[in-house]
């Protein structure tokens, strides 16, 4: 069979494994059911190998098959990377990135790497995805991203963190609240104990590490509001005189909000950028690399543990189900 032939028994094959049926696999690859059985039967003779089990309600795969597919999704997936490759220009006049990130980063990272992108590399084009980590994590193996920011931590394997920064997490306040106290004052976190609230919604990552933060120490805040947006948060805190907790770095952005460090401070967490091991870099994804550690650096993040690696970011530089 021809090369170009052999690629496009591949993709039949998988969608008729994804589909479970010849007849949705063919409405989504846009040809007649009769044209892909007949192809998926030409790519079985080739074989000599059964790969499709057609006698039940739905069309599963055979042992055969199984392995077949496995291979030929990693052979299309690095067939992209090559072409990406292929088409890569390192001036980068052009060039496209995907990134994912957890949506507590949206609210103070995203912005401002992606006004850096687009001022520094105008022709380089970004999708950005705003998910939760373990999706992100497995876009990353399945070559749906380039990179992602999330937190440090466990990994699914074949996914490689590099640390960016320290997020600390304090509480927030309105900017007025503040004139009374002490900017750099600590606040017992006892004296919170029945203080009302607005805090992020318990499908965020953030809202386990601030609950398990509050158990430990016997506070129990009385939480008035819940929210699944940020935005929403940082708008309540400013009209009302209700406090939150939220990463210190929200409030750099935001001059009617103040941070409000507590006794003792809650845990830190390390901001990663993530990549999968072995993975193509691309132009966009090294450029991007770089503006990540020079926006880090000159919004004076704490580093991270041990500090950033040699080099910078990424030393090569040239590598739960709830949302962060």
């Amino acid at each position: 069979m021809a090369a170009a032939l052999e690629l496009r028994h591949l993709r039949y094959l998988l969608a008729v494994a994804e589909h479970g049926s010849f007849t949705r696999a063919a409405e989504d690859l846009h040809i007649s059911q009769p044209t892909l059985s007949q192809q998926i039967r030409q790519l079985e003779r080739t074989l000599g190998v059964q790969l499709l089990d057609r006698t039940g309600r739905t069309v599963r795969l055979t042992d055969a098959g199984t392995v077949y597919t496995d291979h030929a999704r990693r052979a299309l997936r690095d067939l992209a990377a090559a072409e990406r490759a292929v088409h890569d220009v390192q001036n980068l006049s052009r060039g496209h990135l995907r990134l994912g990130v957890t949506p507590t980063f949206i609210a103070y990272l995203t912005g401002p790497l992606t006004a850096e992108l687009h001022t520094r590399h105008p022709g380089i084009g970004l999708t950005l995805v705003e998910t939760t980590q373990d999706r992100i994590e497995a876009a990353l193996l399945a070559d749906d991203l380039d990179l992602g920011i999330a937190f440090a931590g466990d990994h699914l394997p074949g996914v490689a963190p590099t640390p960016l920064f320290t997020e600390t997490l304090s509480l927030v306040t309105a900017a007025a609240a503040q004139r009374t106290r002490t900017a750099s004052e600590p606040l017992p976190v006892h004296d919170l104990r029945g203080r009302q609230l607005a805090l992020l919604s318990s499908d965020f990552a953030t809202r386990a590490h601030i609950d398990a933060y509050f158990a430990r120490h016997q506070a129990a805040p009385r939480i008035t509001v819940e929210a699944n947006s940020i935005q929403a948060l940082t708008e309540i805190v400013r009209r009302t005189d209700l406090a939150t907790v939220l990463p210190d770095a929200i409030t750099h952005d935001h001059a009617h909000l103040s941070p409000v460090p507590l006794d003792p401070p809650l845990p830190a967490r390390t901001v990663a950028l993530l990549h999968r091991q072995g993975a193509y870099r691309s132009a966009a994804a090294r450029a991007f690399t770089r503006i990540t550690r020079d926006l880090v650096r000159a919004r004076g993040y704490a580093p991270p543990p041990g500090g950033l690696p040699a080099g910078g970011v990424n030393a090569s530089d040239a590598g739960a189900s709830t949302v962060g």
